[in-house]
């Protein structure tokens, strides 16, 4: 069996999110999508702004559709996350949301999920030189 058709344990992403329920959904609700953090993010300005390097969307089409779909994902939905959660996002803090959504737990948090299936970055994806 071959590493993309490799089945993931649904019930264990399930119950991940179930332990973290209250704080991820209420950062996913109180996002607002007014983009204030989107200049904090290094890698969005380095990017010529490209929409997809903002945090707010980092976390809504990682963690968010994690949420959206209770955990019931496959593999290939583990892996097209994998490039947002790892190469749009260095974890540095950097992004700053006035109304207090934590961006940078909701990044780790959807980097653990994928991690807890065996879906890590690939070692080119993950050199610094990828990053800018």
């Amino acid at each position: 069996m071959d590493e993309e058709t490799k089945p993931v344990d649904t019930e264990t992403i399930a119950q991940m999110l179930r332990e973290k329920k209250g704080r991820m959904k209420r950062y996913l609700s109180h996002c607002v999508h007014c983009s204030l953090c989107a200049e904090s993010c290094f890698l969005y300005m380095a990017r010529d702004k490209d929409p997809q390097y903002m945090p707010s969307y980092k976390v809504i089409q990682s963690l968010g559709r994690l949420y959206k779909k209770r955990g019931k994902v496959d593999r290939r939905f583990l892996t097209e996350i994998k490039g947002i959660v790892w190469n749009h996002c260095v974890l540095c803090g950097r992004c700053y949301c006035p109304i207090g959504v934590h961006v940078p737990s909701m990044i780790a948090f959807a980097r653990s999920i994928c991690r807890s299936q065996g879906v890590y970055p690939d070692t080119e994806e993950g050199r610094v030189e990828s990053w800018l």
